[in-house]
């Protein structure tokens, strides 16, 4: 899988808040904070990126669509189903 960052930059400390339930909650199951947050943010981050890539080339895609939907695609003659 190919990352949107470097996976070997070094880490960098972070000041945020959270709910302080949860943050109990999470220390009581030994939650390593640190590596859920990473997980977190890079599954926000690549369905932002994937979203932005659409949003890029919407025109592109739709002229596809267009074009397949008027012509079919070039394998149509071969299919067996």
């Amino acid at each position: 899988m190919s990352h949107i960052f470097d996976t070997q930059a070094p880490k960098k400390p972070a000041n945020f808040s959270v709910n302080s339930d949860l943050l109990v909650e999470a220390k009581k199951l030994k939650t390593n904070l640190s590596a859920t947050l990473e997980t977190s943010l890079i599954q926000i981050d690549s369905a932002k990126q994937r979203e932005l890539w659409k949003q890029q080339n919407k025109a592109a895609i739709e002229a596809y669509n267009q074009l397949v939907d008027e012509n079919g695609v070039f394998s149509d003659e071969l299919r067996s189903f």
